[in-house]
């Protein structure tokens, strides 16, 4: 198969986006999920977000989140974080997945992750697909149509991360909030109402 052939503002669009997240800490929480009791710093965990080709040279981003003790019931949760449950990618690579894969079959999708400088190998980018299909949290499933102009889809969470980049990169201090709020969170891990992905292909709309 020969190498998709992909736009170089689609890898500059993708690669800011994912690289904002890069050494981002995010320890914002409330109240323990399982029982609503109040929550004590327990550790930080280093959790791997993304794997980038950049200038052939393969980088790992890195994203922070703190974890809690309930004072009420002993469990420990996270804080609000950019990651769905069960995963061991960024939200945001999974929705790449996920939006790709509405316009082309499953293995192909990580030869299109890589033309981007994603590297997801096929196992995983199947296994994230089938895993948001059938999850029952709320999901960030809002995708763009770029009518072709960019040659593929784009998860509306990619393209707002990298409009944080820019603005980032204008000299704007870029806090955990805002970066959540871009991937459509808080929080994975509490609960919600299940929004599951229309099975059609998404054209010129957006799901809620």
């Amino acid at each position: 198969m020969k190498p998709p052939k992909i736009l170089p503002i689609v890898a500059t669009i993708v690669q800011s986006a994912i690289s904002l997240v890069d050494g981002v800490t995010f320890d914002g929480h409330t109240v323990c999920p399982a029982c609503g009791g109040p929550l004590a710093g327990y550790d930080t965990k280093r959790k791997q977000y993304a794997h980038l080709m950049i200038d052939n040279e393969q980088r790992t981003m890195y994203a922070s989140v703190k974890r809690f003790s309930c004072k009420s019931c002993g469990k420990l949760c996270y804080a609000d974080e950019p990651f769905y449950p069960n995963t061991r990618m960024g939200s945001a690579i999974v929705d790449l997945c996920v939006a790709f894969s509405m316009t082309m079959p499953v293995n192909r999708v990580p030869a299109y992750l890589a033309a981007v400088g994603i590297i997801v190998d096929r196992s995983s980018c199947r296994l994230y697909v089938q895993h948001i299909c059938s999850c029952h949290v709320r999901i960030n499933c809002r995708y763009l149509d770029l009518d072709n102009k960019l040659g593929i889809h784009l998860p509306l969470s990619v393209l707002s991360l990298s409009a944080l980049a820019y603005r980032h990169e204008m000299g704007e201090y870029i806090d955990e909030s805002k970066v959540l709020e871009a991937c459509s969170f808080p929080s994975a891990q509490r609960k919600a109402r299940n929004f599951p992905l229309p099975q059609k292909r998404w054209i010129n709309r957006e799901f809620y």
